[in-house]
């Protein structure tokens, strides 16, 4: 868990995402109620009223830090998908961009567990009614990109066009059940060595779940 020692201070520059990064901080040590804009103010070095230039109240800025918290987990899964070979066997790499993906996200939520918490924090009271079709797409980042990998299986055959249907939830599950069990669960003490197992684990299991298809009769990849 973060402290505000290990806070970044602002330097000149966008002070809008400095603020909506604290912000993320803030909830991750106390919650959506611990988000306010004179605590962000502080944490960052400006003034209150200088973070009132960029933010309305504390419902815009706790939204504006889980919208970031969003766009730093699809990237990091992004980054993991961009070293996936683009030549090979078909169904090969369909997996191992799925696992990649995986990867991606359980090792954001290992390297940023304050931003990762905040990404799912309920706190829908907090956010402003005029804003919701702006969280149902930042929340939408993981879960599309999850769905563009099960299209993938589908396409090589692998996976069911049967079983296509809302087939994110059990993937999406695991995953993020493995992520909470490292960061807030029984593993979080694990050592490295056993955090990788788990990983590997849980996504071959994952990708095993979903042989459905006339093409699946061959061993997954290696997570």
């Amino acid at each position: 868990m973060t402290t505000s020692s290990a806070r970044p201070r602002y330097h000149h520059g966008d002070l809008r995402n400095a603020l909506a990064r604290a912000a993320a901080d803030l909830a991750a040590d106390g919650g959506p109620d611990a988000v306010t804009i004179r605590g962000a103010a502080r944490a960052v070095g400006v003034t209150p009223t200088a973070a009132y230039r960029h933010f309305a109240n504390q419902a815009d800025l706790f939204f504006a830090a889980k919208e970031q918290a969003m766009a730093g987990m699809a990237a990091a899964m992004a980054e993991y998908l961009a070293q996936v070979p683009t030549e090979g066997d078909p169904i090969a790499l369909a997996l191992e961009r799925l696992i990649s993906t995986g990867r991606g996200y359980v090792r954001f939520a290992l390297s940023e567990p304050g931003v990762f918490r905040t990404c799912f924090t309920g706190a829908a009271d907090a956010i402003p009614e005029e804003v919701p079709s702006a969280i149902e797409l930042g929340e939408k980042a993981p879960y599309a990109l999850l769905g563009e990998m099960l299209d993938g299986l589908v396409e090589v055959g692998y996976l069911d066009p049967r079983d296509r249907p809302d087939a994110e939830a059990g993937p999406w599950a695991a995953v993020h059940g493995l992520a909470m069990l490292l960061i807030d669960g029984p593993l979080r003490r694990a050592s490295e060595a056993e955090r990788e197992a788990a990983i590997v684990t849980t996504l071959a299991l994952v990708a095993r779940g979903l042989a459905t298809g006339p093409q699946a009769a061959r061993p997954a990849p290696d997570a």
